[in-house]
């Protein structure tokens, strides 16, 4: 009787054994397995962010030879002199496709009859996208031989007005705008402030910033 027992033990030995190397073999794959995805969200997107990107273009860059940025401009340029004129303004990195450039000069430390609006000291638009510069000195006309229109100031004169802030009080931050757009605007010299920024809306390719200071 001792015979048939034997055989039966070691037949479940047997199923055992295998059962135990068979759910080994399962644990070790899963491991792989868990492994492999670890790997790869521990790799991350290729360099770029995976979506073929290059390295960054510089944006839209305005500066002036006549003062630097975030700097007092000298008083040719302003009110303390009798007869200011414009100073020379200079871009690089025009984007792409770019038609015309808008500038605005404002002074944003003011709020006119307690409203958010601002001295706008010039603005010209329709500058051709060829250019890549405005000379010192711009003359006082609505029309300019390119083609530029430039509106008329808050001190009601056609073109550049210098700044003026008083003795009094802080610094003031005049501040240059140049804006890229993949359009010409469908205006006149009679046109507003507020009038040519709604016309460029949904066409501004890239905007440049120069900051100068001044107080009398």
């Amino acid at each position: 009787m001792g015979g048939p027992f034997c055989y039966a033990d070691s037949d479940a030995g047997k199923e055992n054994t295998n059962l135990m190397k068979h759910t080994h073999t399962l644990a070790i794959g899963t491991i792989l397995l868990a492994a492999g995805i670890g790997t790869a969200f521990g790799q991350g997107p290729p360099p770029g962010g995976g979506r073929g990107r290059g390295p960054a273009v510089p944006g839209l860059t305005l500066t002036s030879p006549d003062f630097e940025d975030g700097a007092v401009i000298p008083n040719k340029y302003t009110q303390a002199d009798p007869n200011p004129v414009s100073p020379k303004l200079e871009w690089t990195h025009v984007p792409a496709g770019t038609v015309t450039f808008v500038l605005l000069m404002h002074d944003p430390d003011v709020a006119i009859g307690k409203k958010t609006d601002d001295v706008t000291h010039w603005m010209a638009f329709n500058i051709p996208g060829t250019a890549t510069e405005l000379a010192g000195g711009q003359s006082a006309e609505a029309k300019l031989p390119d083609g530029t229109i430039q509106l008329v100031n808050t001190g009601r004169k056609v073109g550049f007005m210098g700044p003026g802030a008083g003795a009094a009080g802080p610094y003031h931050h005049y501040t240059f705008e140049l804006f890229a757009l993949d359009t010409k605007l469908d205006l006149g010299p009679d046109a507003k402030r507020d009038e040519v920024v709604a016309a460029m809306q949904g066409h501004i390719l890239g905007k440049g910033v120069l900051v100068c200071r001044f107080h009398r």
